[in-house]
């Protein structure tokens, strides 16, 4: 099998090919639509407008590249409208409310976005033919989590704690259900990626680390964590995202590779907290010469998971797939991002310089 992000297939699949991502706005969504973009396919994007912790898709450049609707993923009639549009023969589910503490304030939208707007999603996509290629992206938190050490396995029970991981549990099994009920007769295949944490440059969410530092730094006072000893799988934006579009390509080629993978980093990656802002400061120090810190302050806040790692031996099998940057990479990359921002340098051309890189 052809390795994950050496050109020639995966660039000759997408060229051309109309695709529909849903919460193109967002972090992920901008860096794969510059992506998609730079392979030549026919992007539509549906989401909500970015708001004011949503740069990069300005920054990224793509909209005047694609075809961006603004609509709630709530809202059928606005969705199957998006799906006239755009015809789609491949299908990318990112849109939700992806905050773990904003699902605390509102349980009900969560389960709204991410439950309701999967279903959705699956009653647009029985009405249009033209879909081949499914890929519903949700967590490395659906997990029933022991917080022991143990990385999970695709087999393993779906039971996220909080409103945001149970929703996203929900999701799944949403899309097992729909795929079972209705798609097993007909020539389409879908499938759920679960990812662990990720990080690049562009992400500007709230009670998110890698955010959360860079406004520290930009403002020059300590940088505040939460949870340092909690143990995480780090990763940067891009491998996961180039892990999506390979399962896209590979199932829509051999239905018998669809199915739910696991996306995440080594477990050399997976680190604490505490550790990924050492990384990053020591980066930052070496770049701008701007000395970091941090100081732990515990808020009071809800219920975080303190030990989740994965285990990506079927992605790994399946598709001869290997990561491709540790975690120092992706911190580098990260951190370099933030700095060309910072000195208010042409970012979407750093995106497309470092998307070549991660190519290479």
């Amino acid at each position: 099998m052809k390795p994950l992000g050496k050109s020639g297939n995966m660039d000759s699949y997408f060229k051309g090919k109309h695709v529909l991502v849903t919460g193109h706005t967002g972090f992920k969504g901008s860096w794969l639509c510059k992506i998609l973009i730079g392979m030549g396919a026919d992007v539509t994007g549906f989401a909500l407008a970015p708001n004011s912790e949503a740069k990069l898709f300005d920054l990224s450049k793509v909209e005047t590249k694609m075809h961006s609707i603004i609509g709630d993923i709530r809202d059928l009639k606005a969705l199957q409208k998006a799906f006239d549009v755009s015809q789609p023969e491949i299908v990318i589910h990112l849109a939700a409310q992806a905050l773990v503490r904003e699902s605390y304030e509102d349980p009900r939208l969560t389960y709204e976005v991410n439950v309701m707007g999967t279903v959705n999603l699956f009653e647009c996509i029985r009405q249009y033919e033209c879909v081949k290629s499914v890929l519903n992206v949700t967590t490395d938190k659906v997990y029933l989590n022991h917080e022991k050490d143990y990385a999970y396995i695709e087999s393993d029970p779906l039971d996220g704690f909080d409103p945001y991981s149970n929703s996203k549990s929900c999701s799944e099994l949403v899309t097992h259900s729909y795929q079972k009920a209705f798609f097993s007769n007909r020539s389409i295949a879908i499938s759920t990626a679960r990812a662990g944490n990720v990080i690049g440059g562009g992400d500007f969410a709230k009670d998110r680390i890698i955010p959360d530092c860079f406004r520290a730094l930009s403002a020059k006072t300590d940088i505040i964590i939460r949870n340092p000893y909690s143990i995480r799988p780090y990763q940067h934006v891009l491998e996961p995202l180039f892990a999506y579009l390979m399962i896209l390509e590979r199932q829509a080629l051999d239905s018998n590779l669809m199915g739910y993978y696991n996306v995440g980093p080594d477990d050399k990656d997976c680190v604490t907290t505490g550790t990924l802002v050492d990384l990053f400061c020591k980066s930052w120090q070496d770049l701008s010469t701007y000395k970091a810190s941090w100081i732990n302050q515990h808020d009071g806040g809800p219920h975080e998971a303190k030990f989740l790692k994965l285990d990506c031996s079927k992605l790994k099998t399946t598709f001869n797939w290997l990561p491709k940057w540790d975690i120092n990479d992706a911190i580098k990359y990260s951190v370099e991002w933030y700095i060309a921002y910072q000195n208010k340098e042409d970012v979407s051309a750093l995106m497309d310089t470092q998307i070549q890189a991660f190519r290479k």
